[in-house]
């Protein structure tokens, strides 16, 4: 039987991704002492890079909030995998969102509202959480985002 978490998935019309391996020397999560810890997830589908470029360049703020949202699912499928059970997750606690943007732009925490609320929609009171929205000038494989994440878990 699914739980609340890939419940609420399904309700969302959601599928989770299949968590993919690490492009770098690091493992893709920890868990240690009640936490979990989500190493920086891109915006892949299907197995490529979904929306690449540069915030206030080629890529619109709709655009971010999408590769936003993707990040937040690959950050899911993660934990999915570490945990094998979402209903694990007691708390979100940290999302932090990296944005690749032109020096001009100022919207970083619009386009980490993609992850936020999408976070939010799945894990109910339990995806409230702290957070930091920073913009840089370039990301692995040219992302335009990418987000980690901290959970509390029981």
């Amino acid at each position: 039987m699914a739980g609340l978490i890939e419940a609420r998935l399904e309700a969302l019309d959601l599928e989770l991704p299949e968590a993919k391996p690490p492009i770098g020397s690091y493992v893709p999560f920890v868990h240690t002492n009640g936490q979990l810890f989500i190493s920086g997830q891109l915006p892949m589908k299907d197995g490529a890079m979904a929306i690449k470029g540069q915030l206030g360049g080629n890529v619109t703020l709709e655009d971010g909030q999408a590769a936003a949202r993707l990040c937040a699912m690959n950050v899911l499928a993660q934990a999915k995998l570490a945990l094998g059970d979402l209903d694990r997750i007691t708390q979100l606690v940290r999302l932090s969102g990296f944005v690749c943007a032109a020096p001009d732009f100022g919207d970083h925490p619009k386009v980490i509202n993609g992850a936020s609320d999408l976070l939010a929609d799945i894990l109910g009171d339990k995806g409230r959480h702290t957070r930091i929205a920073v913009g840089c000038s370039s990301l692995p494989l040219n992302a335009a985002v990418e987000i980690d994440a901290i959970f509390a878990i029981d």
